[in-house]
């Protein structure tokens, strides 16, 4: 979606090189890829964010004891990945009948790195939080733990408070603005955004950065706002109706730039 009509008239300025803000996508069928071929242009990518995990040491000042809860939350696979390294290096070995609660199938599968995996202790979700939900709703006299970053959506938490869920909020790692100091970010037509801290590593970073032809596309309602409310110019936003992919959108823009 075109946000304005200043950025509309931009769309005749041909678009070269795009710098997507996330790691180089592992499959070579990835839509970027196939963007690329397409249309003949260029696509970088660097991560302008990265996680770093919390140290037993800071962690245990949180006063959050893991082997007292009888179930864990997960939403991520960083949230695995961290919520067993902090259990290795605190020597946690987390009993045998603990519950896990996966918000996909993918998280839940990605367990059997570290527990022995078995239907009766490990559900998941498709993705939406009224499912997973729905599922935690049918366990509600376990003692849940919430691993998750210290940038996070509340709306988890949010729902075990309301519903009166005896939890812990664990913050086991973080998200941290990567370096681009060897990056020439004058270079790009055009910078893709998936999350506020995106906007955030942007002028960390670059601190004089001046957006003048530059296009800026974000994913998300909360990106798409951290780009305003830096008083950047935002020319594509993404998901919307006609576009519900960061790809798709950028096909859009792309295809409007030729006419």
């Amino acid at each position: 979606m075109i946000t304005s009509q200043d950025s509309r008239k931009k769309t005749d300025t041909k678009i070269s090189n795009i710098l997507i803000s996330q790691p180089k996508p592992e499959n070579e069928k990835s839509p970027y890829y196939q963007l690329k071929d397409r249309h003949k242009i260029n696509i970088d990518f660097r991560p302008f964010i990265h996680v770093e995990g919390i140290s037993a040491k800071d962690f245990r000042k949180s006063k959050i004891y893991i082997d007292e809860h009888s179930a864990v939350i997960f939403t991520s696979l960083n949230a695995v990945v961290n919520f067993f390294r902090i259990c290795t290096e605190m020597r946690i070995n987390m009993p045998q009948e603990t519950k896990y609660f996966c918000m996909t199938e993918a998280i839940a599968l990605y367990l059997q790195k570290y527990i022995e995996y078995r239907k009766r202790k490990v559900f998941f979700g498709n993705g939406k939080l009224e499912n997973l939900t729905d599922l935690l709703k049918k366990h509600k006299e376990l003692r849940f733990l919430f691993p998750c970053s210290d940038i996070h959506k509340k709306d988890i938490p949010a729902f075990l408070e309301s519903n009166k869920f005896n939890f812990s909020e664990a913050v086991i790692y973080k998200t941290v603005c990567s370096d681009l100091s060897d990056m020439n970010l004058d270079k790009y037509d055009m910078v893709v955004f998936f999350s506020p801290s995106g906007i955030r590593s942007l002028f960390q970073n670059f601190p004089d950065f001046e957006q003048n032809n530059t296009r800026i596309a974000a994913f998300g309602s909360a990106t798409a706002k951290a780009v305003i409310d830096a008083g950047l110019r935002l020319d594509i936003k993404a998901p919307v109706q006609q576009a519900p992919s960061m790809t798709m959108a950028l096909e859009k823009f792309l295809q409007a730039s030729k006419r």
